[in-house]
């Protein structure tokens, strides 16, 4: 691991998720998740302060161990929470294991998408929810084309990180139903700013 990716670019993914624009949008999602909650890239834990008294014990897994490192000092007392390196295509958990599934702007950057929801979706009890909000493909087609000539790109300097993914598409492929769901844009330019945001369960 060069220092590109060791020390450049977990500060900079720190840097793009600590924009107070999607603050808003984490403080409505985060609070829904309860139980035995199992975050998917965590990252560097901006999330975990924003979890409510419905969560009883919180996991979150990311690949990256310079992440991590900064996660663990945002680590509040008060919750039990542990972090755990790994990859999502392969979770060390127990199937069944899990109450809710939380991932925010993570599925962009997941390698092989399909089976790291397979596995998600071994891990979680029947009725557990997997609550998300994902950047993608704008369905816009001169944005949408501007989005696809650049992934190859931007997923070299930006961790894997595609522009160009449908997350509602990859959940429904990979055999969940949504029964919430919005797709809209945020604020800043559209190329990264097309959101899709709701509760998916397994069918």
């Amino acid at each position: 691991m060069g220092l590109y990716d060791r020390v450049i670019l977990p500060r900079l993914i720190d840097l793009a998720m600590r924009q107070k624009r999607l603050l808003q949008y984490r403080s409505e999602l985060i609070p829904q998740a309860r139980g035995t909650i199992l975050e998917i890239g965590v990252g560097s834990g901006r999330n975990l302060a924003l979890y409510g008294a419905a969560a009883e014990r919180i996991t979150g897994i990311d690949p990256s161990l310079p992440l991590l490192a900064m996660a663990k000092r945002r680590v509040a007392a008060t919750l039990p929470i542990a972090l755990v390196a790994g990859r999502a295509s392969a979770l060390p958990f127990p199937e069944a294991s899990v109450d809710t599934v939380v991932m925010t702007w993570t599925l962009c950057s997941i390698a092989e998408p399909l089976p790291a929801l397979a596995e998600i979706r071994r891990v979680m009890k029947p009725g557990a929810a997997l609550l998300f909000i994902e950047h993608g493909l704008s369905p816009d087609a001169g944005v949408a084309r501007w989005q696809r000539r650049l992934t190859p790109l931007w997923s070299r300097l930006a961790g894997g990180c595609h522009l160009d993914r449908q997350a509602d598409a990859l959940l429904r492929d990979a055999g969940f139903e949504i029964p919430e769901l919005q797709n809209f844009y945020a604020e800043g330019p559209r190329l990264f700013t097309y959101f899709t945001e709701g509760r998916a369960v397994a069918s």
